[in-house]
């Protein structure tokens, strides 16, 4: 369920039955890419890897396969971190497994709609709500108010710079991250606001163009690839962090359930740099 969204993933871990492996599962559901995620992937794996290809079908070939690959790299986080929770802090005696089929009854439609409206969806779109209305007028203060002919959000990112260029990316770049914490989808919005120096969020269709700003800005492979191991570890949302304070019932593992990946995503972004950066000066 986390692939759709994390939050309704978090919310499906109530079937399960040990408080314990429900805990596991809550603090590794951000570990694989939920559907705000997916967009931002696409967009820079067509961008810098799909590019290199002159037909449109190797194009878009290889373009899935690296979106591929990050799926699965982040399934297999999910497995590592699990096993190390497992055996760690979590540590206890598996539960078994017990699969019993219920008496089948005739559908209840009115039922299912109700439940699935109600208990489901709006709770979670309520939720979302009311971090997205006070997160935009966070984003427009940072965008319009400025000190001199600086805006707020470009202090902030030349703060980062140095951080974020350890990672393999820059400060606008680890800004939007922060400032995208209200929704996964409105990451990108804010890097081509950074770059184009807008007061509003940029929201582009148009793939080439959004590929011209970002390598105008710096963007590089290691970027690219830098910024989809970000996108996979990184904090949860705050719908889902919300959510899991609520099915966890204490703020420390939601604090947990925000270091976890996002310590991971910093950690392997600094050694892919690193790596990188020992080729270039071998070779």
């Amino acid at each position: 369920m986390g692939f759709g969204c994390n939050a309704a993933g978090v919310v499906g871990t109530r079937i399960i039955d040990s408080p314990r492996e429900k805990l596991i599962a809550i603090l590794t559901n951000s570990f694989v890419p939920c559907n705000g995620r997916f967009p931002f992937l696409i967009t820079v794996a067509t961008i810098f890897i799909g590019a290199h290809f002159a037909s449109s079908f190797s194009s878009s070939l290889f373009s899935t396969l690296a979106v591929l690959a990050v799926v699965l790299f982040g399934i297999l986080m999910t497995l590592f971190i699990s096993k190390i929770l497992s055996k760690t802090v979590l540590k206890g005696v598996p539960s078994s497994f017990m699969l019993e089929l219920p008496p089948y009854r005739k559908p209840q439609i009115g039922k299912i709609l109700v439940r699935s409206i109600f208990d489901r969806t709006l709770f979670v779109l309520g939720r979302a709500a009311s971090i997205a209305i006070p997160a935009g007028v966070v984003i427009w203060i940072f965008a319009n108010v400025t000190i001199g002919d600086t805006s707020l959000l470009t202090f902030v990112a030349n703060f980062l710079d140095p951080f974020a260029k350890l990672m393999g990316l820059d400060g606008y770049i680890l800004t939007a991250f922060i400032l995208g914490l209200p929704a996964n989808e409105i990451v990108l919005p804010i890097i081509l606001m950074s770059y184009l120096q807008k007061g509003i969020l940029v929201d582009l269709e148009d793939t080439h163009q959004i590929g011209q700003i970002l390598l105008q800005n710096g963007w590089t492979m290691l970027t690219a690839i830098n910024v989809m191991i970000f996108t996979l570890l990184h904090f949860p949302c705050s719908t889902t962090l919300i959510t899991i304070k609520k099915e966890a019932g204490s703020w420390k593992w939601t604090a947990i359930s925000f270091l976890l990946p996002t310590v991971c995503g910093i950690v392997l972004c600094m050694l892919t740099t690193s790596i990188w950066n020992l080729c270039q000066f071998l070779y």
